[in-house]
């Protein structure tokens, strides 16, 4: 058969925060007259959905919907610090202040209307957009708790700190210690189809299982699998950038190959969520995780197909096919307990 399939599968583990020398981040948060929720903190948006985890995690701490939360403009001259784009660690830094700085609001909220009320704080709720004393019949919407409180003196905002210890040096004999501050972890199965005449490879399908922590947003987290997949696709089998005496020589696109809609294989991603223990909404990351285990799932599908492995990336059809044929000269091999037999005879 000119075509032979095969599946490979790869583990992979990644290291969240800790990963700048100033390794914190800040919010304010001000439930004003309107009930609106505004969120101030300089996050910053580069593609992975931050501005909309926050939101979501600002309107469930408080108890208001996600259009009823306004995102600060992050200009860091005006807005507190917050944690750089990068290492997959936004929505663990910024995700988890910004729950923090709204659980102060919600508490000054709440200790207001326990008074009004004349009733125990504990049984003060939030929730779509109203406060409520559990077991009796105060309620009001959260607009007008928020005068309440304003009429009383107390405004409903809150601040709050999230910063990461630096990470202590790590034994010198055996390496222990603890470098990162939160781990996620990830496997993948590929399945591919290996044309042994030409040697391109297809990547048929990936079976993306990962540990986010808590998935804010599911279908973001699953954005950010499928990015990290489609990346690695390049890396893999395509994108090959060549230097000769310290200068490119990879001309432009039509020589350095990037993937495109046709190579994109099924996806089918599994979120597998165990609440990290050192924040408080249990979030982690998967942005660069989702990219770490698709390349050798990959190669150990072409070697399961056609029994060849590719050590030099990007695996090209040249080098496929290279190696497909570099095998069949070697021909079969025979174990030596076979081979004592076959010169007995």
């Amino acid at each position: 058969m000119a075509r032979k399939r095969g599946r490979g599968m790869a583990v992979c583990w990644y290291g969240i925060a800790r990963t700048a020398p100033a390794d914190r981040s800040a919010a304010w948060v001000d439930i004003d007259e309107g009930g609106v929720v505004k969120v101030m903190t300089g996050i910053v948006e580069i593609g992975a959905g931050i501005r909309t985890a926050v939101t979501q995690i600002a309107a469930h701490e408080i108890g208001v919907k996600p259009e009823n939360v306004v995102i600060g403009d992050n200009d860091t001259a005006r807005m507190p610090g917050p944690s750089l784009a990068g290492g997959s660690r936004q929505t663990f830094m910024v995700g988890n202040v910004v729950a923090l700085a709204c659980r102060e609001a919600r508490k000054r909220l709440g200790e207001v209307m326990a008074k009004v009320w004349d009733v125990d704080v504990d049984l003060i709720r939030t929730g779509n957009g109203e406060v409520w004393a559990e077991g009796t019949n105060h309620r009001m919407t959260m607009a007008e708790a928020v005068n309440n409180a304003k009429q009383r003196g107390v405004i409903a905002v809150g601040s709050a700190n999230f910063g990461i210890v630096p990470s202590p040096r790590l034994d010198a004999v055996d390496g222990s210690g603890r470098p990162w501050q939160s781990y996620v972890f990830g496997c993948q199965v590929a399945e591919v189809e290996v044309d042994t005449v030409t040697g391109e490879v297809q990547v048929l399908g990936i079976w993306a299982a990962h540990d986010v922590g808590r998935a804010i947003n599911p279908q973001g987290v699953e954005g950010q699998i499928e990015g990290g997949i489609v990346q690695a696709l390049g890396q893999g089998l395509m994108e090959d950038y060549k230097l000769d005496g310290g200068r490119t020589s990879t001309s432009g696109f039509a020589k350095y190959i990037l993937p495109t809609s046709l190579d994109v294989p099924q996806v089918n991603s599994i979120i597998v969520e165990d609440p990290d223990p050192l924040g408080p909404l249990g979030v982690k990351g998967v942005g660069e995780l989702s990219l770490v285990p698709t390349v050798p799932a990959i190669m150990n599908a072409i070697y399961d197909a056609v029994g060849v492995r590719i050590t030099d990336l990007p695996a090209t059809p040249e080098k496929v096919l290279m190696a497909i044929r570099a095998k069949a000269r070697q021909g079969p091999r025979v174990a030596p307990q076979a081979a004592e037999r076959t010169s007995a005879l």
